[in-house]
């Protein structure tokens, strides 16, 4: 594997495949994991033309991952040493781990964060992704910092997004990140991303240092996306809506962040935001959260409290399709509840690499499901995001 660092080689190589002949095909591998949860799924392995990495032009199927997250390189190198990186730092945990260090906040740094572009390409290539649509780790949102220092960490990060697309236009395209913290700073920043850097829109949290995006300072934030065409793809950075009530058992981001994504929906359209900029396009992570699951109960409200109609005239289901929503919902009956309530038209494909909630093997996940058809496969795997990012 050459360019790939010892460590990433021995990683690839170990990671469980199956056999596909010269076009493809399938049969029942068995992944290996520890005695008590071995078991039989479904595994892929690409074909030798894209192994090789020679683009998704020799595919019989393309994947576009909208959900791929990049620890810059800049930051690792920055703080080899002990040096900080526009006042970030790196130490390691009791167990020997990376963590980045944001003003006393510790952030977990997976191993594969600190990949380079080659060796996310052969990871790539090992789970059958085609494309990846680079977004920022979540832990440098930094809308808790000093607007000079968020701004110049948006820079740096967005730079070296904007070099891995133009390195490997072919398997990479970009979103930025954005100092929310300052709208006029963010709008700014957004249309450098766009409109110099190529990039096809930026990832935001779903609050700014606690306030909802639907407050009146970010309207202009929402008027210059629409304006400029900009894909805003949100996704959980930090402390979520369970966080005060428990950290304990991940219970922040396996509940907090399906949470944190229903009220990012929720006020966005009670607002009046999808209203007044009809045009926007908003992806939210993790299939939306629990949006889709309680937008029964949103309507029923809508009905009988009079706050809920203050500023829409229709009831948020009219709203659903609004919306993009990424697959990652962990079961096919999960998957297919999403389908059915906003149409597979509005259903992209993301896997959260590369951390621990990722979806494991993500493409044989999506291709084995027996409730989807190949023309709804074909469309949650790349056709919807080759119309929506025009790739």
């Amino acid at each position: 594997m050459v360019g790939l660092s010892s460590k990433a080689a021995r990683s690839l190589a170990a990671a469980p495949r199956s056999v596909m002949g010269r076009a493809g095909s399938w049969r029942e591998a068995s992944v290996q994991r520890p005695a008590s949860s071995r078991k039989r799924v479904v595994c892929w392995r690409p074909p030798p033309a894209r192994r090789a990495g020679l683009g998704p032009e020799r595919s019989p199927m393309r994947s576009i991952d909208i959900h791929a997250h990049l620890t810059p390189q800049c930051f690792w190198r920055a703080t080899e040493n002990g040096g900080d990186w526009h006042t970030l730092r790196r130490e390691k945990d009791a167990r020997g781990a990376d963590v980045a260090v944001v003003r006393g906040q510790k952030q977990p740094l997976p191993p594969r964060a600190k990949w380079t572009p080659e060796e996310r390409i052969a990871d790539m290539d090992s789970l059958g992704v085609d494309v990846h649509v680079v977004s920022p780790y979540v832990g440098f949102y930094n809308y808790h910092l000093d607007t000079p220092v968020a701004v110049a960490t948006s820079r740096a990060i967005n730079d070296e997004i904007a070099d891995m697309v133009r390195g490997w236009p072919q398997r990479f395209a970009g979103l930025g990140t954005v100092p929310m913290q300052d709208v006029e700073a963010g709008i700014a920043e957004m249309e450098r991303c766009v409109t110099q850097l190529g990039l096809k829109g930026v990832e935001i949290n779903d609050h700014v240092n606690g306030r909802t995006l639907d407050e009146p300072e970010y309207r202009p934030f929402w008027r210059a996306a629409e304006q400029m065409g900009a894909v805003v793809f949100f996704h959980q950075g930090g402390e979520t809506t369970v966080s005060p009530r428990s950290k304990r058992y991940h219970l922040p981001n396996s509940i907090g962040n399906l949470a944190d994504r229903a009220i990012t929906f929720a006020t966005l359209v009670h607002g009046g935001v999808m209203d007044e900029c009809p045009d926007l396009k908003i992806v939210l992570g993790h299939g939306g959260g629990y949006t889709c699951f309680g937008i029964g109960r949103m309507d029923h409200a809508w009905q009988v409290r009079s706050e809920a109609r203050a500023h829409i005239t229709q009831p948020p289901s009219a709203y659903l399709r609004k919306f993009y929503y990424d697959c990652i919902v962990y079961t096919e009956d999960a998957l297919r509840y999403l389908i059915d309530s906003v149409g597979v038209d509005r259903v992209v494909f993301g896997t959260d690499w590369p951390y621990d909630m990722a979806l494991d093997w993500p493409v044989a996940w999506i291709l084995g499901m027996k409730r989807l058809t190949q023309e709804e496969k074909e469309a949650i795997l790349y056709r919807n995001l080759e119309r929506l990012l025009k790739i």
